[in-house]
């Protein structure tokens, strides 16, 4: 039950909200005035909580059907639960109503995107900036521009064409320069079509306008990352932080940037403050476990491994932390559970399936093993160490026809890795096949003459040992 004259003692939100759930909870009447219900609304949707958004907004449009605002936002949470064409049923209704409204031309422009129908959405927007002074009137005042520019450029990505997608999130910073989310977006798609170096002018220029934009300073760092400068990163994003010490995207990343200088100790330095000023998520409980597990802090790095998974169930990147801290502590069998159950969850992680090889392998399982390491190869063929394990373990089964023939492949593969070449020889030198040996040896020398010590490790008898060196002697004659 709604009443539009109750303003008295006006609740702070989070009153509200429980009052409002109080109500769902005993199905019971309880007065709400319009803005509080749109402020109900509002943080449901903020939450991400959907279902209960659509509630407020059902409850205020059932007394109130032509209250815009909920109009609009019902709008959007049926498009953020896959619902795009009730909600495009709503918009359209309401611009029969507020045909000049910008926001509902925009939401429509957006759904319009997330129904696949990209050409539209781009030709609605560039029609509201083209008829702009006919259709709009004033209500597209200049400064809102820059979000309809914005809104392009995001149709154009949704349309894979991130060259136009550039150009107009490069307007809309024109007419907004403190458009955040255009700059974030600029920076990605520039990173798409390989030029995100062109980011950073736009991202100094901004800081030359407000030095004390700490989401500046972290786009930045986010910039730098992506090309691998990560000493200018950790400027960028502790610039950030002295700005504003509780920015947990800032701590977040430059934890990641620390685990790519390999400094494990700061990246989980990072982490932790992270987790004091964020709310708890399995990727940070992830992140803080594989710095600790860099570390060879088996034990706390378990611990936050099955944070993650606590958290989240169905994170398996936390099953995979499990166990790979698990094998490290010759925890064989607990560490085969948890990877065949980050599997079940993604089966299309390499990584995955090369530790579940590992393990079988470990455990004489050479069959199931095989099996794995020849999926991981399926799902990823340039990652050298696969290649190099499967071989292996059919070189430790004398099966040395299988192993050359597996860095035979290797080799069609990855045809710059010497060592692919040394190892060809020393499996057809093992399976007798002497002639075809001297001739990747011969290919592996010209690639990387030092890496030819690895014959030695194979043949430890020194008669053979003395022969292997005279052949490479020759050759670097």
């Amino acid at each position: 039950m709604l009443d539009p004259e109750f303003d008295e003692n006006r609740e702070d939100i989070n009153s509200s909200v429980q009052r409002f759930e109080k109500m769902l909870n005993n199905q019971e009447d309880s007065f709400f005035d319009i803005d509080t219900l749109e402020q109900i609304a509002d943080h449901y949707f903020m939450q991400s909580k959907f279902d209960e958004a659509l509630k407020a907004c059902d409850l205020g449009l059932t007394h109130f059907p032509y209250t815009l605002e909920l109009i609009i936002l019902k709008a959007q949470v049926l498009g953020e639960i896959q619902k795009p064409e009730d909600a495009m049923e709503i918009i359209e209704n309401a611009i029969l109503l507020f045909p000049t409204d910008i926001e509902l031309i925009l939401v429509k422009g957006s759904l319009l995107s997330q129904m696949g129908q990209h050409e539209a959405s781009v030709n609605l927007f560039l029609e509201a900036l083209l008829l702009e002074n006919i259709f709009l009137g004033a209500l597209l005042a200049y400064e809102e521009k820059d979000e309809v520019y914005f809104r392009l450029g995001l149709s154009y990505v949704a349309w894979f064409k991130p060259r136009e997608a550039v150009d107009m999130f490069k307007k809309s910073l024109e007419h907004n320069p403190e458009n955040e989310n255009a700059l974030v977006e600029l920076a990605n798609a520039l990173d798409e079509i390989g030029k995100i170096n062109e980011s950073i002018p736009f991202y100094k220029n901004f800081i030359d306008q407000d030095p004390f934009s700490y989401t500046a300073w972290y786009n930045l760092g986010i910039a730098y990352s992506k090309l691998k400068q990560f000493e200018k990163a950790i400027d960028a994003y502790e610039y950030s932080l002295a700005i504003e010490p509780t920015f947990g995207s800032s701590l977040f990343n430059l934890g990641n940037t620390y685990m790519n200088l390999k400094d494990y100790v700061k990246a989980e330095e990072s982490y932790k403050q992270c987790l004091i000023f964020d709310d708890p998520n399995p990727e940070l409980f992830c992140c803080l476990g594989a710095s600790l597990e860099r570390q060879k802090k088996f034990d706390d790095a378990l611990t936050y491994y099955k944070d993650a998974v606590k958290l989240d169930p169905l994170w398996d990147e936390g099953y995979y932390g499990l166990a790979v801290c698990l094998t490290e502590m010759d925890k064989w069998f607990e560490s085969l559970h948890f990877l065949k159950k980050a599997i079940k969850l993604n089966e299309s992680a390499p990584l995955y399936w090369i530790g579940l090889a590992d393990v079988e392998a470990y455990l004489g399982n050479t069959a199931s093993a095989d099996e794995a390491y020849q999926k991981s190869i399926e799902l990823e063929s340039f990652f050298a160490p696969a290649w190099v394990k499967w071989a292996q373990l059919h070189y430790d089964l004398e099966d040395f026809e299988k192993s050359a023939d597996i860095m035979l492949s290797a080799i069609d593969e990855l045809p710059e890795e010497a060592d692919f070449y040394y190892r060809s020889a020393i499996f057809l030198i093992k399976a007798g096949q002497f002639k075809e040996a001297f001739h990747f040896l011969e290919s592996g020398l010209i690639l990387d003459y030092d890496q030819h010590i690895i014959m030695f490790e194979y043949f430890p008898n020194l008669e053979t040992q003395k022969a292997i060196f005279k052949l490479i002697q020759q050759y670097k004659k």
